[in-house]
C-alpha cells in the first residue's frame, strides 16, 4: 500500500533543523504484513530524544530510515499466525521487541532482548527484513516501528493492546516515555515506603519518572533541572520541590533513589552526588557514545552505593504497559500532562529544534 512518512536520508545534520530539514516527507510503498506481523494505522506518534539522536548522529543508524518509535494506532490487518489480537484494536508500539527466547529475555526486563537489539541496529523488524520501499530501494525501520507515517507494519511483539478508552496521545506516550521513565523508578530503583525519590533531568522521560514516583505515594518526589520552566512544571505535576542542579547539591539534598534521565555526563555526576549512603543511582538517559563521567570510586565501597543502568526502564512491555494504563484510568498517572503540543508530520523539523533546545516535554504528531 502507498503511505506517507518522514524519512531521514543522512545523519549528522547541523542545526537549525528547520533550515537543514533532515526529515523529508515522501510517499513510500509498505508491504502487507507477513507471518507474525500486523498493519497499524498510526493515530499519534511522540517525538523523542531517541529520534533526535539519530538525526544528529549521536546514535548512528542505517539510512535511509523512516523515523518514529513512540506511537499508538489501530490494527487494520493481521499477518498469518496472529490470532491473539483483533482488527480494530488500539495498540501501543514499543521500541525494543522481546523475542521471549534469548537469555536476556529471561532477566525480567533487566537486559535488552538480544534479537530485538540486533534487529533494531540493522533497521529491520524482529522477524527479519524490511517492509518499506521507495522505488527499488529499501527504507530502514526505526527501532522496529517507523511511526512517523500514516501506517506501519510491525512485528506482533512490538505492540501491546490497550483499551478503547485510552486516547491516542496518551497511549503513544505509554510506549516510550512512560515505559522508560516509570520503569527506571519502579523496576530499577525499587523504592520502598518512605523513600524520597529525586529525578535529575526533566524532559519527557524524566517527567514520566516523576509521575510514576508521585503515583507510588512513598516519600517526597523532587525534580532537578537547569531550566526554570521545567522546575515550575514539575511542581505542577506533583513534585514536592524542584531545584537547579547547583542548588540541589549546595543544599546537601540526598535521597535513597535517584534517577538520571538527562543523558548527559554532568547529569550522572549530579545524580550520584544526590544519592544517599546505601542508595541507588539509576541512569536511564542515553548520552553520546564518547561521553565520560567522573565518579569517586571509594564512595561505592565506603557508602555501599549502587549504580544501575536501565534501558527502556528495565521493562517487560506486555506486563508494564497495562500497569500504567490502569494507573492512568484510576487518575493516578496523568500522562496527558506530558504532552506539550500536538503537531503535524510537516512540523517535525521545527519540532526537532524545539526538542533540542529543551523547550518541550513531549510533542506528539496527530494523524486523527
Amino acid at each position: 500500500m502507498r503511505i506517507r512518512g518522514a524519512v531521514l536520508r543522512a545523519i549528522g545534520a547541523e542545526r537549525p533543523f528547520a533550515q537543514a530539514r533532515p526529515l523529508e516527507l515522501v510517499d513510500l510503498e509498505l508491504d502487507e504484513p507477513g507471518p507474525g506481523e500486523l498493519l497499524v494505522r498510526v493515530e499519534a506518534a511522540g517525538l523523542c530524544h531517541s529520534d533526535l539522536s539519530v538525526v544528529d548522529g549521536a546514535r548512528p543508524r542505517p539510512v535511509p530510515m523512516l523515523l518514529g518509535h513512540e506511537a499508538a494506532g489501530i490494527v487494520e490487518a493481521l499477518g498469518e499466525g496472529v490470532d491473539d489480537i483483533a482488527v480494530g484494536t488500539r495498540v501501543v508500539t514499543t521500541f525494543l521487541p522481546r523475542c521471549g527466547e534469548c537469555a536476556a529475555c529471561a532477566t525480567d526486563g533487566r537486559l535488552p532482548c538480544e534479537r530485538g537489539s540486533a534487529s533494531n541496529a540493522a533497521g529491520e523488524l524482529l522477524g527479519g527484513g524490511r517492509r518499506l520501499h521507495e522505488g527499488d530501494r529499501e527504507v530502514h525501520h526505526h527501532l522496529g516501528v517507523s511511526a512517523f507515517a500514516t501506517h506501519a507494519v510491525l512485528d506482533r511483539r512490538s505492540v501491546v493492546p490497550v483499551g478503547d478508552d485510552v486516547p491516542p496521545h496518551v497511549a503513544a506516550v505509554l510506549g516510550c516515555a512512560m515505559l522508560t521513565g516509570g520503569g527506571a523508578v519502579i523496576n530499577a530503583g525499587r523504592p520502598v515506603a518512605g523513600d524520597d525519590i529525586i529525578i535529575v533531568g526533566l524532559g519527557g522521560v524524566g517527567m514520566a519518572a516523576l509521575l510514576a514516583a508521585a503515583s507510588l505515594g512513598h516519600g517526597r518526589v523532587i525534580g532537578v533541572d537547569a531550566v526554570p520552566a521545567k522546575l515550575d512544571r514539575a511542581r505542577e505535576l506533583g513534585a514536592h520541590d524542584a531545584l537547579s542542579p547547583d542548588a540541589a547539591v549546595e543544599q546537601g539534598l540526598r535521597a535513597p533513589v535517584v534517577i538520571e534521565a538527562a543523558g548527559h555526563p554532568k547529569a550522572l555526576e549530579t545524580a550520584f552526588a544526590l544519592t544517599a549512603p546505601g542508595g541507588t543511582t539509576v541512569t536511564v538517559g542515553l548520552p553520546h557514545p564518547d561521553a565520560r563521567s567522573s565518579l569517586p570510586p571509594l564512595t561505592f565501597t565506603a557508602e555501599a552505593r549502587t549504580l544501575v543502568g536501565s534501558y527502556l526502564g528495565s521493562a517487560v512491555p506486555s506486563r508494564d504497559i497495562p500497569r500504567y494504563e490502569q494507573l492512568w484510568r484510576e487518575g493516578r498517572l496523568p500522562v496527558e500532562e506530558l504532552v506539550t503540543s500536538e503537531i503535524g508530520l510537516d512540523d517535525l523539523n521545527e519540532a526537532l529544534d524545539t526538542l533540542a533546545d529543551g523547550r518541550a516535554i513531549r510533542q506528539v504528531v496527530r494523524f486523527v
